[in-house]
Parts: C-alpha cells; structure tokens; sequence
C-alpha cells in the first residue's frame, strides 16, 4: 500500500469509528468532514465543482471555500491544478486543511484565513471558483458565521466578480453559481469589469419547474454565450440521465 493510501485509509477509518455521520459527507475519492464550517456540503457545491471548466487550470482560487468540497473535486478532476482555498472564518479554514491533508491530493492544497475583498497574491489564476452568499435581504441568522456564510454581509457579488478580474491570468476564467434573481447584477457586473460570459447553465430541480439557479463560466477572453439547461430530477422524482453523468464520479449513490 502507498503512503498516500495508507493514510486515506486511517482517515476513512478514524472517520467510520468516531466522527458522528452526520458530520461527514463520503464521496467516491474523498470524504469531507463538515463539523464546524458554517455552511455544510449541500447541491450548490457539488454542482458546481463537477460542473465548471476545470481543464486548463493550473492555478486555481477557490473563493469562501468552506469544507473544501469544490477545491476538492477540482483537485480529483485535473491532475496539474494547484489549488488555493480562501475563507473568511477560522474554523471553515481549518477543517479544510484537514480535509485537503487527508486527501490523495494533499501536496498540490492550501487553505488559507483570508477576507477575498483584501486578499493579495501574486499569483495570477487561470480559475477562480466561489459558491457565494446569496442573501441580500431579510432578516440575518443569529449565528455570525452562518450570516457571513449565507448573507452578502462580507462579500457582494459584484465584489467577488470585479476583485477576482484582478487576479486572473491572461486566459483565466470564473466560475460561480447564484440564484436566477441575481443575474441582472452579474451581466452588469461583467460588463463592468470586462469579462464575457462563456457559458450560462439554467439549473432546474424538478422537470418542468422554472430554473432556481445560474451557473456561470466567465471568461477574461472574448467569447460568444453558450446557454443550456441543467435538470436534476424528472417529474417522477428519479435523477435525469445529465444529472448523473455530471456527478456520477463524486456521489457514492450514482
């Protein structure tokens, strides 16, 4: 057995024997303790990191990164992707380092304590990825964590879009997911910084429902949109065949 696999197998042993299973979510290569992040493994993540364009990314910026779920199925979908994950709590920062160290690819993750809006490097990334704070409005969660986690309190979109223009390479793209009501902000957003929207996926829950997510691939070079649709389940309740194909490699029930 190898050293990186000898040590998988302590974590997934250590996990099975005295984590609480509600606190760790098992995917086929990797598994995520979630115990103190704020915000827990959820659709949203998932999707997004088996969704977005991963390809040519050596560098790679994992905005708010939680767990580390997202910078982790990057890390298993592109060998060469370096991997950096930035989150304004402490806590959401050291479960992912624990989570990228006891994984297979524990030598190419970084998780760092860093607020996005000051955040400096220079190192220029050919992806940045963020599943974002989605509320604007209404009344915020008691816990602090929770409204930084769920609520633009710390980070906007148009905050997370016009910073991350300043911290792709020449060929660098982002990739995010929002609610449909946000995408006025975000077409504006990337006009403003120059950017150009590559592709636009409507996310639909249940066939025949309207669309309750955007995923987005924006771009630094000019491109012509490509729009499409993403449907999870049918009007009977049972995964669409797209739906599997796209997470087939990550949920340990596809």
């Amino acid at each position: 057995m190898t050293h990186i696999h000898s040590v998988i197998s302590i974590f997934n042993n250590y996990i099975v024997n005295y984590m609480p299973r509600e606190k760790i979510f098992r995917f086929k290569q990797f598994c995520v303790i979630n115990d103190k992040t704020a915000m827990k493994v959820g659709t949203d993540g998932v999707l997004l990191g088996a969704w977005c364009d991963v390809d040519m990314a050596q560098h790679v910026l994992d905005v708010g990164t939680g767990c580390g779920v997202i910078a982790l199925m990057i890390a298993q979908r592109n060998a060469q992707a370096i991997i950096d994950g930035i989150d304004i709590d402490d806590d959401a920062v050291n479960e992912a380092r624990s989570n990228f160290r006891n994984s297979p690819w524990s030598d190419r993750m970084t998780a760092i304590t860093a607020n996005f809006n000051d955040f400096l490097n220079d190192k220029k990334y050919d992806l940045i990825v963020s599943n974002p704070p989605f509320f604007t409005n209404g009344i915020l969660p008691p816990n602090p964590q929770r409204n930084n986690a769920r609520h633009t309190t710390t980070l906007s979109l148009s905050q997370l879009i016009m910073k991350s223009a300043t911290l792709l390479s020449s060929h660098g793209s982002i990739a995010m997911i929002t609610p449909v009501e946000a995408e006025t902000i975000v077409k504006r957003c990337i006009v403003e910084s120059n950017l150009w929207i590559k592709r636009l996926t409507q996310v639909i829950l249940i066939e025949g429902s309207t669309a309750k997510r955007l995923l987005w691939q924006i771009t630094v070079d000019e491109s012509t949109p490509s729009y499409d649709q993403l449907i999870i389940e049918t009007t009977n309740r049972n995964y669409t065949s797209e739906y599997i194909a796209l997470t087939r490699n990550f949920y340990l029930k596809m």
